[in-house]
């Protein structure tokens, strides 16, 4: 589903709806049901990759408990960092990991020597 197609056009008001008439009132269930939806959105592009995005929801969400539990400048620059460091190692690794490997074998090709293009691609 794209953002600019006609099923998108079905999906976004009836989310808007439903997000409505959950209320104010029940501000958990609001956050649960918009994660949900949106997990459904993005299981529409390709569900193989929904795990990515899981993963990522899990380490923000334990970062923003940690956030509240943890009152030390240090700590929660940590947590920071660890949320940082597994959100865009998740992004390095699925949109530029076979682009380095790429520039990498070129590199070496220009001195010479030959990689095995086989044994380096993993995704």
């Amino acid at each position: 589903m794209l953002f600019n197609s006609v099923e998108f056009g079905l999906f976004f008001p009836i989310v808007l709806l439903i997000y409505a008439l959950i209320g104010n009132a029940n501000f958990r269930a609001q956050n649960i049901f918009i994660v949900l939806a949106s997990y459904f959105f993005y299981a529409q592009w390709d569900w193989r990759f929904l795990s990515l995005i899981v993963i990522s929801t899990l380490i923000d969400y334990s970062v923003g408990v940690g956030f509240l539990h943890y009152t030390s400048r240090f700590r929660r620059r940590l947590l920071l960092w660890i949320s940082l460091v597994g959100n865009l190692g998740i992004l390095f690794y699925f949109k530029y990991f076979n682009f380095f490997v790429d520039s990498f074998i070129d590199m070496f090709r220009l001195f010479g020597a030959e990689l095995d293009y086989s044994s380096t691609y993993i995704i």
